[in-house]
């Protein structure tokens, strides 16, 4: 299998298993990470995802060109509807629940794309990122997109026209990354991480992702019309009434989803 997939109560772990091709993404990688997270997806008990690459040489080093690129059908009209190319070129998770990148190793090209479309990156002390496409005569698009709106527009265009890489504290520093931690501490972290999202109302993280995502795209105006619509479902939501009951009881809330 390309791609582990595993489920420890509300978390789940969906690992990138290509260590030996530095975690790259080929067709089939590509179609197990959609199942995967379209099972994250429709799971219920599923809360949070942390995404990242077997081994410690690599998140991903983006797509497997010597597999992806130079195919008959690519490039033609009909990889237009292709239904999983969005997945296959990184772009945004398609959930609206919340997911982390532990990036431990080289994160570049597609895989940085992958990690961008992440709602919280965090990487291993030995972690680097670039777009080198334009070295090979191809482009960084959805990462082309994203990076303006993730770092300052001139620290974005000259990894996107330069192709070079970058460490991890430089990434800390430009805010590709909210943590660098040493390579032992990266999963435990991102698990802790995870738990404490956990513990949170579920439909209020994921109208707040929702809002944050679609906020980056819309004016302020359609953005608040859009905050008090959601947040109206919200508050009449049956977690919207425990979790201020819990607080004047003084307890921990009991969530459900609903």
């Amino acid at each position: 299998m390309a791609i582990h997939y595993d489920k420890d109560g509300k978390i789940a772990t969906i690992t990138i298993n290509r260590p030996e091709a530095m975690n790259a993404m080929d067709r089939e990688t590509s179609q197990e990470l959609v199942e995967a997270f379209q099972d994250f997806d429709r799971d219920d008990q599923l809360l949070v995802a942390i995404l990242t690459g077997a081994g410690d040489k690599a998140f991903s080093a983006g797509a497997d060109l010597k597999k992806m690129y130079g195919r008959a059908e690519d490039g033609k009209i009909g990889e237009i509807w292709d239904p999983d190319r969005q997945w296959r070129l990184g772009q945004r998770l398609q959930v609206w629940k919340p997911i982390i990148a532990a990036i431990n190793g080289y994160c570049l090209a597609g895989g940085l794309e992958l990690a961008l479309g992440c709602d919280i990156r965090i990487a291993s002390e030995a972690a680097s990122f670039g777009c080198p496409e334009v070295r090979w005569g191809i482009l960084h698009g959805y990462g082309a997109l994203r990076l303006p709106k993730t770092v300052p527009l001139s620290a974005a265009m000259e990894l996107l026209l330069t192709g070079e890489r970058i460490d991890a504290q430089e990434a800390l520093r430009l805010g590709i990354v909210s943590r660098v931690v040493p390579a032992a501490e990266l999963m435990p972290t991102a698990r802790q991480l995870a738990a404490k999202i956990c513990a949170n109302g579920p439909l209020a993280v994921r109208v707040t992702k929702e809002l944050a995502w679609r906020g980056l795209e819309m004016s302020l105006e359609e953005a608040l019309r859009l905050y008090s619509a959601l947040g109206a479902l919200v508050r009449a939501s049956e977690d919207a009434r425990e979790g201020p009951r819990a607080f004047a009881e003084k307890r921990p809330p009991q969530f459900k989803g609903r």
